[in-house]
């Protein structure tokens, strides 16, 4: 064989197997991508579905409680912000309102005996701990999806990949600095 031809067989090979490393890279990367898609549609779920229990919960509670009206006032209008929420940043404020609001409610309950024997309040306040668990579970699920992609897009070959395609970063889901805070429900009780 020519030099020649064995030169354009080498440059070749090459070619293709940088080929073959760019589309296995991209591919990974929207894979990753994907999956912090995935995993944040879970906590998006979970949040619909804890947002669709506190009317009932709400209900329960304003038949034995009907003058707390401010806490019914504020978990309604922070499960409004939740579900109107249009970016990551602002349904994680939403939602770390909508805890505390939550937590607030929980304990007018605690100050009513027969509300706490109620069994649809019973009812209500095990689904709600359940989905609870559930968010905290699709947080923590998403935040390890997002660092494995932002891992990913950081390291060397594959950083040069996303930069070519334009992959970009994503953020976690953290809870506010409110939400890091145990609310003080004191006052409902005096």
């Amino acid at each position: 064989m020519k030099t020649g031809t064995k030169v354009l067989i080498a440059v070749a090979a090459v070619v293709v197997l940088l080929a073959l490393l760019v589309i296995g890279g991209c591919n990974g990367l929207v894979s990753k991508n994907e999956e912090v898609e995935r995993q944040y549609s879970e906590i998006d779920n979970q949040l619909q579905r804890r947002s669709d229990l506190i009317p009932n919960l709400v209900a329960t509670v304003k038949q034995y409680a009907a003058h707390e009206t401010a806490v019914f006032t504020a978990v309604s209008d922070a499960r409004a912000r939740l579900v109107g929420a249009s970016s990551r940043a602002e349904q994680a404020d939403a939602d770390a309102e909508l805890s505390s609001a939550l937590s607030r409610l929980l304990a007018i309950a605690e100050a009513y005996p027969e509300l706490k024997a109620n069994e649809n309040f019973i009812n209500l306040q095990d689904e709600l701990a359940g989905t609870e668990n559930r968010i905290a579970n699709a947080r923590r699920y998403y935040n390890e999806a997002a660092r494995n992609y932002n891992t990913s897009i950081r390291r060397f070959p594959t950083n040069i990949i996303a930069n070519l395609f334009g992959f970009e970063g994503v953020e976690y889901f953290q809870a506010s600095e409110g939400n890091k805070e145990n609310p003080d429900v004191g006052d409902l009780f005096n």
